[in-house]
C-alpha cells in the first residue's frame, strides 16, 4: 500500500505551514514526490533500502508527472526530489517564469508502454489470440488508462494508437478504441490504475512494463514499429527543505543498489545523463552522471 502519512494531494495553501513542520523531523528525511507508475520500486524497493542504509526516512508520494508538477508550481506540495516519467514535464518547472524549481535533471531509466489485461477477464483469451487492436474494439470491452492532460503515461496512449493506426492501415483507430481523449468511461487516475484491473473493474490497460512486471500482470509487448516508452528523470527541486538527504537518497538510487532494484522492478536502465544547469549539480551526482550529448 502506498503510505500516505505525509502529503495529500489536494493540500490547500493555508495548510503547507504545518506541513513543513511536521516533515522537518529527523536529520535524514527526505520527501519524494515520484511517478505512480514508480509505486512499488519505491515503496517497498528504494525507501526502505535507503532508510536502512543511510539511517534516512523517505517519505514519498505518487502521482501523474504533469499532476504533480501542476502542484509544485502552485505550491500545494513540497517536496525534495521530484521524479518524472517524461523528461519534458521538467521543462514547466524550469525558468524564473515557472518558479524555477528545477535548475537540472538527470535521466536514469526506462520502460515501455504495454498492454496489461486482467487475466479472468472474458476477452483475456482472445487477447492471447487475436491482434490487440481487434479485441480492444469488441463490445463490452472495459478499458483503463490515465489522463493525457495530467500523465505521461495518458500521452503517450493516444500517441501509441496514432501509431497503430497509421502503421496497421487502420483509419480512426484511436477514436474506434478510445474514444475521445477525455473519455470518463476509461481515464482514472495513475494511482488507481493498477487496482482496478486486478479487482476486475476494468479488462485492460496501458501500463509502463515496470508496473506490469512488478504485480505479474499478463502483458502484450507491442512491436517496434508502434512501441513508445517513459523515460524516467530525477531532480532535486531548488530551495528542497532537506537537501543533503535528497542527494543521499538520489546517489543512492543512482548507484549499484538502486540500480540493482531497478532493474528488478523490470525498469530499462541507461547511463545517467545530466541536462540543465550541472553548476547546481550535487557532486555526489556529478559524480555518477554524465551530461547529455
Amino acid at each position: 500500500m502506498l503510505r500516505r502519512d505525509v502529503l495529500v494531494a489536494s493540500l490547500s495553501l493555508s495548510l503547507m505551514p504545518a506541513l513543513a513542520s511536521a516533515q522537518t523531523t529527523g536529520a535524514g528525511t527526505v520527501n519524494v514526490l515520484y511517478a505512480g507508475s514508480l509505486v512499488n520500486l519505491m515503496e517497498h524497493g528504494v525507501g526502505p533500502a535507503f532508510d536502512r542504509a543511510d539511517g534516512g526516512s523517505f517519505r514519498g508520494y505518487a502521482g501523474g508527472s504533469n499532476k504533480l508538477a501542476n502542484e509544485i508550481k502552485g505550491k500545494l506540495l513540497q517536496g525534495d526530489i521530484f521524479i518524472s516519467a517524461n523528461p519534458k514535464v521538467n521543462f514547466g518547472l524550469m525558468g524564473a517564469t515557472n518558479g524555477g524549481w528545477v535548475d537540472w535533471y538527470v535521466t536514469f531509466a526506462q520502460s515501455p508502454l504495454v498492454i496489461g489485461y486482467n487475466p479472468s477477464s472474458r476477452y483475456a483469451a482472445d487477447l492471447k489470440s487475436k491482434p490487440w487492436y481487434e479485441v480492444l474494439q469488441e463490445p463490452g470491452i472495459r478499458i483503463g488508462r490515465t489522463d493525457p492532460k495530467l500523465d505521461p503515461k495518458g500521452k503517450l496512449t493516444l500517441e501509441l494508437l496514432k501509431k497503430a493506426s497509421a502503421f496497421y492501415k487502420i483509419p480512426g483507430l484511436s477514436e474506434k478504441v478510445l474514444g475521445a481523449p477525455e473519455n470518463s468511461a476509461q481515464v482514472l487516475p495513475e494511482e488507481d490504475l493498477v487496482g482496478r484491473l486486478q479487482s476486475g473493474q476494468i479488462d485492460v490497460g496501458f501500463f509502463y512494463s515496470t508496473e506490469t512486471t512488478d504485480l505479474k500482470i499478463p502483458a502484450l509487448t507491442l512491436p517496434p514499429e508502434t512501441a513508445l516508452s517513459a523515460h524516467y528523470t530525477a531532480t532535486i527541486l531548488s530551495g528542497a527543505p532537506h537537501a543533503a538527504a535528497a542527494s543521499s537518497l538520489l546517489s543512492f538510487l543512482l548507484g549499484p543498489d538502486g540500480t540493482a532494484m531497478m532493474r528488478a522492478h523490470g525498469l530499462g536502465i541507461v547511463a545517467p545523463k545530466l541536462s540543465g544547469d550541472t553548476s547546481k549539480v550535487p557532486p555526489a551526482i556529478l559524480a555518477l552522471t554524465k551530461p547529455a550529448d
